[in-house]
């Protein structure tokens, strides 16, 4: 099927859904972010995730299920910017331009060169395999903050703490190439992850869906100058209860989060659809609820800003990456923006 078919299928969709589930973009707070513009369908392959922007390159993002990382250029075009992706989640661009990924297949965290290597930033911790490295961000001075969390299948995990459990953790690789565990039994489940504009924060967005229970919130941690994060800081800015807890997620120049959660049809038996519904949850930097964006489409699993003024908001959900305008400006690492 051509692209231009995909794109109109997926317009098709959107106004189908869009009837069912309600207009995207209810506002919460008297200033919104979006002012009331639509949700876009912009490309659709099976499974999308862990979208980034670049200001040459346009907007790719990754197609777990097919083992690739696509690219939406900016002339509208969908191709393959590199197969046999490890099984690749989040995604970002350093302040070089090169891309990193977080290969959860491969457990690793790798960088694609200017000339297409694949360098291996990290495949260990102490000696021992990551669990599924999932989603990352980075900090004004490079280094990178990545989750490594486990879902599914628990068999061949390595990572335990000293009573034997297993430890779903946080990792800096700092600008020496050191890795650091900075968060261990600290948190539940880390899945996405943001560093405020300013550096002084770290966010991470905890994900526990497998049991009744479970924390499905977003957390905030004090950051050190140097990268450390101040264990004992955390505090809880937004909690999805029993719905469908937060996945991966972006911030806006004033230090909004952008955090992608929520079901429109229940997932039983762990994930209910109640009181949150599928969308983008812009949430303020001390928390509280600022705005809904509502998707129409369930598993909405991350969002990065991009475009040639950083107020486009690039979204995967299910099987398509949309884009939507904003009124708030995206804060990004990359350096040299056009």
């Amino acid at each position: 099927m051509s692209q231009r078919r995909l794109v109109v299928c997926a317009s098709l969709l959107f106004a189908f859904l869009e009837a069912l589930v309600g207009a995207p973009g209810i506002g919460l707070a008297q200033e919104s972010v979006v002012s009331g513009k639509r949700l876009i369908p912009v490309s659709r392959v099976a499974f999308t995730e862990g979208p980034a922007w670049h200001p040459e390159l346009g907007v790719l993002f990754s197609d777990i299920q097919n083992n690739r990382i696509m690219r939406a250029t900016t002339e509208g075009e969908l191709e393959v910017f590199r197969s046999d992706s490890g099984k690749a989640n989040g995604l970002l661009f350093d302040h070089q331009g090169r891309l990193v990924a977080c290969e959860g297949g491969n457990r690793r965290i790798t960088r694609t060169e200017k000339d297409g290597r694949i360098s291996i930033l990290a495949d260990t911790y102490e000696g021992k395999k990551f669990n599924s490295p999932n989603d990352i961000a980075i900090d004004s001075k490079g280094n990178l903050f990545f989750t490594d969390p486990r879902y599914g299948d628990r068999s061949g995990l390595e990572q335990h703490d000293a009573d034997g459990r297993a430890i779903e953790g946080v990792y800096r690789i700092g600008v020496d190439g050191k890795v650091s565990r900075v968060l261990g039994q600290e948190i539940a489940r880390p899945n996405g992850i943001a560093v405020s504009p300013d550096g002084r924060f770290l966010f991470v967005a905890v994900n526990t869906n497998d049991a009744e229970g479970s924390d499905r919130a977003l957390y905030r941690f004090d950051l050190k100058s140097g990268g450390d994060v101040v264990v004992d800081s955390r505090k809880k800015l937004f909690d999805w209860g029993q719905d469908r807890g937060p996945d991966g997620m972006t911030v806006d120049q004033s230090g909004r989060l952008y955090v992608t959660a929520g079901l429109n049809y229940a997932a039983p038996p762990h994930e209910t659809a109640g009181k949150y519904q599928a969308g983008v949850y812009v949430i303020a930097p001390e928390g509280g609820l600022v705005e809904v964006i509502k998707v129409p489409m369930d598993m909405v699993t991350n969002c990065t800003f991009g475009g040639h003024d950083q107020k486009t908001l690039y979204v995967t959900a299910g099987h398509t990456l949309w884009s939507i305008d904003t009124d708030a400006k995206g804060h990004t690492v990359w350096t040299h923006q056009k």
